[in-house]
């Protein structure tokens, strides 16, 4: 069954629907001066409450380019598990967040690279996917210049398709999916998990529970 990841929180309230709908990975953006940016004190107090349960959903930061001590102190302080690289962040910095995370932490973090999606997928710095050896999982996203995510942009699901046996870790389709669409782009690509921000949201950073109810039934029939 397919993995949904609901990404862009900014609140209990949701965080909990997401989970209690049946959400696995729920994401935090850390992004400073993007509409979706959550404080650390926040996320902390959040993961606390869902530490205390019996069932813990994957928790996911979200960064972009920001030094990797920096990425390393907030999941510790957060209390996270995955993080996902949403940047030009070359396979040194990913050996050496693990390595890092590792050593001070005496633990491990799952980490989710993204690549863009325009005609083809997009290497980064001339790395392409197979160079990425740390990475756990790869997520794949829409391209556009002036914007590094939360688009709401599709691209061509084909691509991802037709180009499965190339890639060799469990990966996540993103960019433009919405209730309507995602059982179909799940069908198609056979991903490992899906991703969602602005096709489940009210406005930004709040979440619209039916259009979620509905995302996450509708992935969930792939």
């Amino acid at each position: 069954m397919v993995k949904v990841k609901i990404c862009g929180l900014t609140n209990l309230e949701d965080a909990v629907a997401s989970h209690e709908m049946g959400a696995d990975l729920l994401g935090f953006i850390f992004v400073k001066r993007t509409p979706r940016f959550v404080e650390k004190e926040n996320v902390k107090k959040i993961s606390e409450f869902f530490h205390k349960g019996a069932k813990i959903p994957f928790l996911v930061g979200l960064f972009l380019d920001q030094e990797v001590e920096e990425v390393v102190d907030t999941l510790e302080y957060c209390g996270l598990d995955h993080v996902q690289l949403h940047g030009g962040e070359e396979p040194a910095y990913c050996e050496k967040l693990k390595e890092l995370f590792r050593k001070i932490h005496k633990g491990n973090v799952r980490v989710i690279k993204t690549f863009k999606v325009d005609k083809g997928v997009i290497p980064i710095s001339g790395f392409l996917m197979e160079d990425y050896k740390e990475a756990d999982y790869f997520l794949f996203d829409t391209f556009r210049p002036d914007v590094p995510g939360g688009t709401g942009a599709v691209f061509n699901w084909n691509i991802i398709a037709g180009m499965k046996k190339e890639v060799t870790k469990p990966f996540f389709i993103a960019g433009g999916l919405t209730p309507k669409n995602v059982l179909e782009a799940a069908r198609l690509v056979e991903p490992y998990g899906v991703d969602v921000v602005s096709g489940v949201e009210s406005s930004k950073g709040k979440m619209d529970l039916v259009k979620l109810k509905e995302f996450i039934n509708n992935a969930k029939r792939a």
